[in-house]
């Protein structure tokens, strides 16, 4: 600060009898901040007015360094001193003044010595020295070290004790400025923060207004009926977005607000199952496109999708904080929706389990009937098997909902492998198959349906039919896809499992030297074939799906023709050929 005032503008003020005459005026000048400073003098010229110019000076100034420099610049005005160190108490520590000047360690040693007291202090070539407190009414303010060439007079003592006092008296002034200063700055600060606090207590009890105005609104959902409408209204109405319900795959079950798609778009399973796991890793909602999207997931279980639509994304902490509520009042609705949906499905299964192991028809009659289903019309046994599904309770779930979507009223149990279907009516050709692919994202699984059953306990032998049904599908060159047991055909006598020696005996007269040529070198000539007999005898058709060229299909058929001893050309020969084997694929399993 010292540094930045060494730069003065003096101006000549008239004395008293108004002349301008440099031995009888007095002389001010001003800081670069306005304020006046006296010159300094001669030791010899002790004017009293310019001690009053430099106390006026000092206590127009409000900066503690500024009165400490000033102190010390112009101390030669009370008689023949020299200011040597200078100090201001700061925080409790006495810190010197960039002005001290060669001597300012010894002499610093020695203020702290007097431990706030006055006191002699020592500089070479400076007969007389002072180390003056400057004290107001809190204490002491800092230090003033003067010395002197001879020892000053009675007069300039009291000078310089003027001097000391009104510095100090400048010092408490400008301290206590700078405690009103500090002061209010501190209520500025309290106020702001009052301010602050306040702002925060109103959002917070408008924040809290909410969280009740939500949780009683959901509380009174819940109570009334906590259905999935009713929470989606809610919700809708609590944040003025489209709300909906989504189960576990995707399809809609509730809808509330404008712009619903009709139709509903069906869902993507692949998709559906990437964007869950994507939910799931995140905590609390999480947006998605035009969708705000939070699981219902009591327990860890994924039982359904909650979401608003917010295309203009509007959405904020309130509409999260709803959102959230409405999902925790849904978990009961959907876990209580899924317990009552296992305990029919298990119902379900044990009747059909029965029914498939053969019950007696006035028990299977009024079981049927208490879970709303009715055994007394015809009904169709299907098996469904898809390759890549393991036959668990998800993929039973995702079968009666297919049935369901194609119109299909039917009771459900699942086998280690496959899931049962017990129809009351003759299956659609395609749609039950082609509603499985779309669920399931893949097209490779079959489906045998039976027979007509028209008797109850006939059920175990339409099952075995339906069995077989899938078994030759299985095993056709179009192994995906639906097989009903009345179109089988030849197939109808060809069932695996069936203990057919004679059709084994004659596969074996047949295709017995094919077999064993097969088995010795390791060939294929019994699938060779069988796949020209599947593609009417049609060569392309026939390479093609052996993945071979025409000339190779043409060498394996001259072989067939001369291990078997079989002429192709007769049709005795080739009938007999052909329904081999037909036998060799269903009766001993082969593949195909």
């Amino acid at each position: 600060m010292a540094g930045s005032r060494t730069h003065s503008a003096y101006h000549r003020c008239p004395d008293r009898a108004g002349s301008l005459s440099p031995g009888s005026a007095r002389w001010r000048y001003t800081t670069a901040r306005g304020q006046p400073r006296p010159p300094a003098r001669a030791p010899a010229d002790h004017d009293p007015r310019d001690l009053m110019v430099l106390f006026r000076t000092l206590f127009d100034t409000p900066d503690e360094d500024e009165i400490l420099r000033l102190a010390m610049d112009h101390i030669a005005a009370a008689g023949p001193y020299r200011a040597e160190a200078g100090y201001l108490k700061v925080g409790g520590a006495l810190v010197p003044s960039p002005r001290n000047g060669q001597h300012a360690s010894a002499v610093g040693r020695r203020v702290r010595q007097l431990a706030g007291q006055d006191g002699p202090v020592t500089v070479p070539g400076r007969p007389w020295g002072r180390a003056l407190g400057l004290r107001g009414l809190e204490g002491l303010h800092g230090y003033l070290v003067v010395t002197s060439r001879s020892r000053p007079t009675e007069a300039e003592r009291s000078l310089l004790a003027t001097l000391v006092r009104h510095t100090a008296a400048a010092l408490s002034a400008a301290f206590a400025h700078r405690r009103r200063r500090d002061d209010a700055l501190e209520l500025q600060r309290l106020r702001d923060e009052r301010t602050a606090l306040q702002r925060q207590l109103i959002c917070a009890v408008a924040e809290l207004g909410y969280q009740r105005a939500v949780h009683a609104l959901m509380a009174d959902v819940a109570a009334s009926s906590g259905s999935e409408e009713a929470i989606t209204r809610a919700l809708h109405r609590l944040t003025g977005l489209p709300a909906l319900v989504e189960d576990r795959f995707g399809r809609l079950r509730s809808w509330t607000g404008p712009s619903r798609p009709d139709p509903y778009p069906e869902p993507d399973p692949v998709r559906h199952d990437e964007m869950l796991h994507a939910v799931a890793c995140q905590a609390g909602p999480v947006r998605i496109k035009d969708r705000l999207i939070t699981l219902v997931r009591p327990h860890g279980e994924i039982l359904g999708v909650l979401a608003l639509v917010d295309v203009r994304g509007e959405a904020d902490e309130h509409t999260v904080l709803a959102l959230e509520h409405a999902a925790a009042s849904l978990a009961p609705e959907l876990t209580h929706l899924r317990d009552l949906a296992e305990v029919e499905l298990r119902l379900h299964r044990e009747l059909v389990d029965d029914l498939l192991a053969g019950t007696d028809e006035a028990s299977a009659y009024a079981r049927s009937e208490a879970v709303g289903h009715d055994l007394h019309r015809s009904h169709y046994i299907v098996v469904v098997q898809w390759p890549n599904r393991i036959a668990d309770d998800s993929f039973a779930q995702t079968v009666g909902r297919a049935a369901a979507a194609v119109g299909m009223r039917s009771l459900l149990t699942r086998r280690s492998d496959h899931v049962v279907l017990v129809a009351d009516d003759r299956p659609h050709a395609r749609a039950l198959y082609e509603a499985l692919a779309r669920k399931t994202g893949t097209r490779s699984g079959t489906i045998g349906v039976s027979a007509p059953c028209d008797s109850l306990t006939d059920i175990p032998h339409h099952y075995q039919e339906a069995q077989r049904a899938l078994e030759v599908r299985r095993r056709s060159r179009e192994r995906y896809g639906t097989t009903f047991f009345d179109e089988l055909g030849l197939y109808r006598i060809l069932g695996p499992g069936n203990d057919y020696r004679e059709l084994e005996t004659f596969v074996h007269e047949c295709l017995g030297q094919l077999i064993d040529y097969d088995s010795r070198h390791h060939a294929a000539m019994v699938e060779t074939l069988s796949r020209y007999f599947d593609c009417g005898g049609n060569y392309d058709e026939t390479a093609e799906s052996l993945a071979i060229h025409r000339s190779t299909l043409r060498y394996r058929l001259q072989r067939i023709r001369d291990i078997s001893g079989n002429d192709l050309a007769n049709v005795e020969d080739r009938l007999n050929l052909q329904v081999a084997t037909r036998v060799w694929k269903i009766v001993l399993g082969s593949p195909s």
